[in-house]
């Protein structure tokens, strides 16, 4: 996120794994940021990437998609569709991946070479993995939701790593199983990437 011009505020905001950050302009959200070790960390994370961002209440539009976020990682059925996202710092190629990993629905996954298949580029495998990598927008294009061939975690850069991936997965899962409570609140706890 080079450019911030068009950024006009983000806000902290609390959720079942912890402390999560989003970012807003003109042309809908910049960016979402998963937790840190705290909000001082989260804070210092948007803010490095955008500079002349500040802290202020989010706009209704802004404040329904905190609202599905914060029940997303509750573990109910939350639907991010709606959720407009300003993508002028992204390629059109990763533009083209958000998409496509923007229609794995919860507890579906996808390996990367099926999302490069379906973008008709089933030799970028590496592209996609790394247009995922990049992605300024976790949760709301769901890039937890795609798996190395053979359905390993592959990698993971938000904070945590592929733990915070598999704990995304099992949220999703638990909900579509009916477990219902899978983590209590124990942050650091153990669980199974989800299943497909």
């Amino acid at each position: 996120m080079a450019n911030d011009d068009m950024v006009t505020g983000f806000t902290l905001f609390p959720t079942e794994i912890g402390s999560c950050g989003i970012a807003w302009g003109g042309d809908g959200i910049v960016g979402v940021w998963l937790p840190e070790a705290d909000e001082l960390q989260t804070r210092g994370r948007i803010l490095a990437a955008l500079p002349s961002a500040h802290e202020a209440s989010p706009p209704s539009e802004v404040r329904a998609v905190v609202d599905a976020l914060v029940v997303l990682l509750r573990g109910e059925d939350s639907d991010l569709a709606f959720a407009e996202l300003d993508m002028e710092r992204v390629s059109a190629f990763e533009r083209r991946v958000y998409e496509a990993t923007r229609a794995i629905p919860a507890g579906a996954t996808l390996t990367y070479g099926e999302v490069a298949a379906q973008l008709g580029q089933p030799g970028a495998v590496r592209a996609v993995g790394q247009a995922l990598g990049r992605n300024p927008f976790p949760l709301v294009v769901p890039c937890h939701r795609v798996l190395a061939a053979g359905g390993k975690d592959g990698g993971f850069s938000a904070p945590g790593g592929v733990v915070t991936k598999r704990r995304l997965l099992a949220i999703e899962a638990a909900r579509l199983s009916g477990q219902g409570e899978l983590f209590g609140n124990d942050p650091d706890a153990d669980v199974a990437p989800g299943s497909n």
